[in-house]
Formats: C-alpha cells, sequence, structure tokens
C-alpha cells in the first residue's frame, strides 16, 4: 500500500468578550457573540464554503478515489448550526459521501487529556454523541486529540474509549531516525494504532504555500509529486496533516491554493503509485511496524512540538490550575448554563492567547489572538473565572438544607 492520508483540523473557538473586574458577580454572559458571528461568517466565505465545494466536486469527479478526513470540534458545530447553517449543510454533504471520514476529539477542543480523565471521557462522549446528531448516526472509528497532543497515558485513556487509531505530530525528537511515512502503535495499548504527520510535506503546503522567500515557492503540483515519488517504497503512507483554515484564510485564494487543490489528485493519481485513504482505511490495510514511544506529550504547535503553546508560563498554569479546580463543583452543578459554559472555558485557545513566547512562533500567537499582550488575555479570562466561581458557589449554597 502506497497512500496519502489528508486530515483537516476544523475549528473555531468562542472568544470571551472584554469582561472587567467590575462585571464580576453583574454579568454572566461571557462570550462576544457579535466577534464569533463575525469570524464565523468571513472564514465560511473564505474557506469553509469555497473548500467543501472544491473536495465535493473533485470527489465526484475521481469517484471516490480521491477522500479526506475532517475533526470538526464541537464548539465549531455549535457555532455552525448558531452562525453558518449552510457552512453545516455542507459538510452533511462531503460526508454524504462515504469518502469523507469524520474523527472524534474533545468537544471543547480542550486540554483535559492532561489534567482530567473523568473530565477527558465526558467531553470525548459529548463529542461523539453531537457528530452522531448531526451527522445522521455517524459513529466516528479514529480519534484526534486536541492540537494534536498526545503521549503514551493519552493514547493508553483512547484505547480505552474503543477507538482503533489516534493521530499525532511525527515530531522528530521522538522518530529520531524513524520515518513518520508507518503506521505505528501505541506503547502501553498495542491494539491502537498511531498514525503520525509528516510534518515536512504537510507544512509545504500548510506554512510555506504563499511564502515567496522559500526557496522551492512557487509550489506546483508536479513539484509535490516528485518529491513524493522520492520517499522509499517501503514506505506506506504520508499523513498531510493540517488546519483547515489553510485553504482561503491562512493561505489566501489568490495564492493559489484552491487551484493547487483542484490539480493534486490527477497529479498523484497519474503520475505516482500512490492512492488516497481514510485514516480507517489505511489502518485496516497497514500493519504496524512497531510502538512509538512517547512518555512526555507532543503536539504539532510550534517549534518544539511541545505543550508551550497553553501551558507552561505562569500566566497559562495558573490560569489552568484555578480552572480545573472548579472541577468538583461543575461535577455537582443542575445549571444547563454553568454546565455549558464550563466546556467553552476549557478551550485550548484561551490559553494559547497567554503564550509569551517570541520570534516566529511569537508572530502566530499574536497573529490569531484577539487581545493586545498575553497579559491581558490572562487577566480576561480570571475576571471570567472569578465570576463563573460566584455563580458556581451561589448555586452549591442555594441547595444546602436550611437551618
Amino acid at each position: 500500500m502506497r497512500t496519502i492520508c489528508f486530515y483537516f483540523q476544523v475549528h473555531q473557538p468562542y472568544r470571551l468578550k472584554p469582561y472587567r473586574f467590575f462585571d464580576i458577580g453583574e454579568d454572566h454572559h461571557y462570550w462576544d457573540d457579535f466577534a464569533n458571528k463575525s469570524i464565523m461568517r468571513k472564514v465560511a466565505e473564505k474557506c469553509y464554503l469555497p473548500m467543501n465545494a472544491l473536495l465535493l466536486e473533485l470527489i465526484e469527479k475521481y469517484q471516490g478515489q480521491f477522500k479526506v478526513s475532517f475533526s470538526l470540534s464541537g464548539v465549531f458545530m455549535d457555532q455552525m448550526e448558531e452562525y453558518a447553517p449552510d457552512v453545516l449543510e455542507s459538510f452533511q454533504k462531503l460526508v454524504a459521501t462515504g469518502h469523507a471520514e469524520l474523527l472524534n476529539e474533545t468537544y471543547a477542543h480542550a486540554l483535559s487529556a492532561l489534567k482530567s480523565k473523568d473530565e477527558f471521557h465526558d467531553m470525548v462522549r459529548a463529542q461523539q454523541e453531537k457528530v452522531k446528531k448531526l451527522f445522521n448516526g455517524y459513529t466516528p472509528k479514529v480519534f484526534r486529540n486536541t492540537e494534536l497532543i498526545y503521549s503514551d497515558i493519552i493514547g493508553e485513556m483512547v484505547a480505552e474509549l474503543g477507538y482503533e487509531a489516534i493521530l499525532t505530530e511525527g515530531a522528530k525528537h521522538i522518530l529520531g531516525w524513524k520515518s513518520p511515512n508507518y503506521v505505528y502503535c501505541n506503547a502501553i495499548e498495542p491494539k491502537l494504532k498511531v498514525l503520525l504527520k509528516n510534518f515536512r510535506l504537510s507544512d509545504d503546503i500548510a506554512f510555506r504555500f504563499g511564502e515567496k522567500a522559500w526557496a522551492d515557492w512557487p509550489l506546483t503540483t508536479d513539484k509535490f509529486v516528485n518529491w513524493i515519488n522520492q520517499i522509499p517504497q517501503e514506505e506506506e503512507v504520508i499523513n498531510l496533516f493540517m488546519d483547515y483554515e489553510t485553504f482561503g484564510e491562512h493561505q489566501w485564494a489568490e495564492s493559489g491554493i484552491f487551484e493547487f487543490m483542484r490539480h493534486l489528485p490527477d497529479a498523484v493519481l497519474n503520475q505516482s503509485n500512490f492512492t488516497f485513504s481514510t485514516p480507517s482505511e489505511v489502518v485496516a490495510e497497514a500493519t504496524p511496524v512497531g510502538k512509538i514511544h512517547v512518555p512526555v506529550p507532543i503536539s504539532w504547535a510550534d517549534e518544539e512540538r511541545d505543550l508551550t503553546a497553553w501551558l507552561g508560563n505562569d500566566l497559562q498554569d495558573e490560569a489552568f490550575d484555578r480552572l480545573y479546580e472548579l472541577e468538583p463543583l461543575v461535577r455537582q452543578s443542575q445549571d444547563p448554563q454553568i454546565q455549558k459554559d464550563w466546556k467553552y472555558l476549557q478551550t485550548s485557545d484561551h490559553f494559547y492567547y497567554m503564550c509569551t513566547k517570541f520570534f516566529s512562533d511569537g508572530d502566530i500567537h499574536a497573529y490569531f489572538s484577539p487581545y493586545e499582550s498575553p497579559y491581558e488575555a490572562f487577566i480576561n479570562f480570571m475576571n471570567v473565572l472569578s465570576d463563573f466561581m460566584l455563580r458556581l458557589k451561589k448555586e452549591q449554597n442555594a441547595s444546602l438544607p436550611k437551618a
């Protein structure tokens, strides 16, 4: 088997509105409805609608020889229902072809796997129910954790939930001399197969495509196919994992990114011995070549491919610890709005905005952040968290028996 596995992360967070100290105890609505709606509609017009239309065209043109996979975060699906039902319908049409696979993840695109096994399992089950509801009973078989965060222990937790495989980053410091172009298995639970992102070829599309200073610019389909043809014949699968917003949002239509994708299937199918497969097809056909040992969590973010995009500085760690200290109280709550806010507050983007890195990685963080500084992101989040805590304690006190 020689195949290409396309996977796209599709996620939009619920962004917090500016929330002042004086709002604590007075205002319990935390979300910037205007920004969330306007950003969703902007990205829908630039990326989701045109790219979904293109992929549907390609799937039909190549009669199922071309295949892709998606992980739609639960908070993204909530926003599709609320702001972009046309986008939801276009994803439903893609999935209905049988050649666009949906993966599962945590509902809120959260970091719960790093802190609470109970919350992680709850979020995964909630996400599974959401997918089933919106996609005609669809049940994902393969898992993708938030931002490809993975470790041996996280893999074991995913295996406990019955998934066949998990996706993660083909990080150099983990692989060493090994190639990402094989199927591996979890070091603790070998029945869970592990697919590793080929970061060089993925990032050529996701990050370098429109970079005119790049030595290989412009990237053409012929050039790309020539690169994959140089991969040793025994290497079985090229995992091209990227943000879906690569198409039209990060790489604008004027860069030629849509035309590149339009012509890529023809170039691959006619100029190489590669096919296209979904993750579940890959793991059904390929035998793992060995275990992949990941004792410390990795991700697909930044140069280090670790957790420092979200955790590690004092701001991030303080906010993260204070948030999860509230889990026992949340589990006692009967208020559906508290439960909903609890999910949305766990979204990893809130901690991403608090990152204090510099240089190129810092520029990327600043690009995605609605805040002027990481400190501003921290203060805003902690103000919200203070009000959330008051709501929890008020509900708990109200439920205590009167003396």
